[in-house]
């Protein structure tokens, strides 16, 4: 086989021709480290090697440009690696990136269970679920959430007089309002003690 034409294409990446056809699209800087120049002539272990290498630079700059936007749980970031990398370079990509301390599960569910609690005000089991989503360890979710001092009742109690309180008049508001925090994760027995302070029937109960 032989390169008879390298031509430059968008996002670092270069299409390699091979007997006049294209083959590949390639990352440019592994292109250049395995010397492919035109007018070469390539095996197919070389060509195997050079795309190997080429998808497993993609995807460690894949993993590194998402963990600089937010973090990811290791599961979350993996199973959005391995749909355009394959499993193999997604398994190496985030070794590399553990070991440059970049993804770290116990940090991460730390970190999302506190946006969680004090921004989204979920319940621990919502806090839970949405963890459990993402792909973290169930034992470490229980140990994380360990430390977390939750009043479940006083956090019902600030998101119904922030979104609900005006509406509990009303019995579709009631269960508009009952439903929003079951889907928070709230129990059905912490939801209806929080809401005896704002009304005497139990009508919106199920």
């Amino acid at each position: 086989m032989n390169i008879t034409a390298i031509e430059p294409r968008r996002k670092g990446l270069s299409a390699l021709f091979i007997d006049g056809e294209l083959a590949f699209r390639l990352d440019t800087e592994t292109l250049l480290a395995y010397r492919f120049d035109v007018g070469r002539d390539i095996t197919d272990e070389q060509l195997k090697e050079v795309v190997d290498a080429s998808n497993l630079k993609r995807c460690k700059d894949k993993a590194m440009w998402l963990l600089s936007y937010r973090d990811y749980s290791h599961r979350e970031l993996f199973d959005k690696l391995k749909k355009d990398f394959g499993e193999d370079a997604a398994d190496q990509a985030l070794s590399r990136c553990e070991e440059l301390g970049l993804l770290d599960d116990e940090r991460f569910t730390r970190r999302y269970s506190a946006d969680l609690f004090h921004l989204k005000r979920l319940s621990k089991n919502g806090v839970r679920q949405k963890l459990l989503q993402k792909g973290v360890d169930r034992d470490l979710i229980d140990a994380v959430l360990e430390e977390f001092d939750v009043d479940e009742e006083e956090q019902i109690k600030e998101i119904i007089e922030k979104k609900y309180a005006r509406v509990l008049s009303d019995e579709k508001g009631r269960r508009r309002a009952f439903a929003a925090l079951q889907r928070m994760g709230y129990s059905y027995s912490a939801i209806k003690q929080a809401m005896r302070a704002y009304t005497d029937t139990e009508e919106f109960y199920e």
